[in-house]
């Protein structure tokens, strides 16, 4: 590039002290240049395509950061639905699980099973009931996940309106509206007896 220097020099000389810093004893001296490199090996050339190959890194990395946050967000909705199918499952087992139970206990009541089937068939209950919630944990962990994909902010909206709590028995919650659904209801343990019960045949 031009270079322009521009030097200012201002002198006074005289015989007499009196007359210094008088009009006539003052001098006054301007000079400029200009230089202007004749060769420059390209150097100019090389820097703008470092600056362009600097925004061609940068878009790419943009690019990269975009793509894996979407790729993240749909690995845990992809999640979050396997997690729903088999909480529903896992419901399902520990229902029939606990209405076996409940036969059994009735059989047992009648003098037809004895006492070791009805460990058994608590031994069953518990083990679905086991299932079910390692089903929850695993399904609220992906949940989470899927919050800390999103970056978080968004439920403070102003357009969206607030869900509500579910009127269903299980008391649960629709997050997401259709992400997570369907809400799946959870049987209660509460009032069964997993003690074992005497043999009466």
């Amino acid at each position: 590039m031009p270079s322009v220097d521009l030097t200012a020099t201002v002198a006074t000389s005289a015989t007499n002290f009196a007359l210094l810093f008088t009009p006539p004893t003052a001098a006054y001296l301007l000079m400029g240049s200009l230089t202007q490199p004749i060769f420059d090996g390209f150097s100019l050339y090389h820097k703008q395509k470092a600056a362009e190959a600097a925004y061609d890194q940068a878009e790419a990395q943009y690019r990269s950061t975009v793509i894996t946050a979407f790729q993240n967000v749909a690995d845990s909705l992809r999640a979050i639905q396997a997690d729903a199918r088999e909480l529903k499952a896992a419901v399902h087992s520990e229902d029939a699980a606990l209405k076996s139970l409940n036969i059994v206990r009735k059989q047992a009541e009648l003098g037809q099973v004895n006492s070791l089937a009805i460990l058994n068939a608590q031994q069953t209950y518990l083990t679905a009931l086991l299932t079910r919630v390692q089903a929850q944990a695993s399904r609220f962990a992906d949940t989470a996940a899927l919050f800390q994909a999103l970056g978080g902010g968004w439920w403070n909206r102003m357009d969206v309106a607030p869900n509500v709590d579910d009127d269903r028995s299980s008391g649960c919650k629709e997050i997401l509206g259709p992400i997570i659904s369907p809400c799946v209801p959870v049987p209660s343990a509460a009032g069964v007896s997993v003690q074992p019960q005497s043999d009466k045949s």
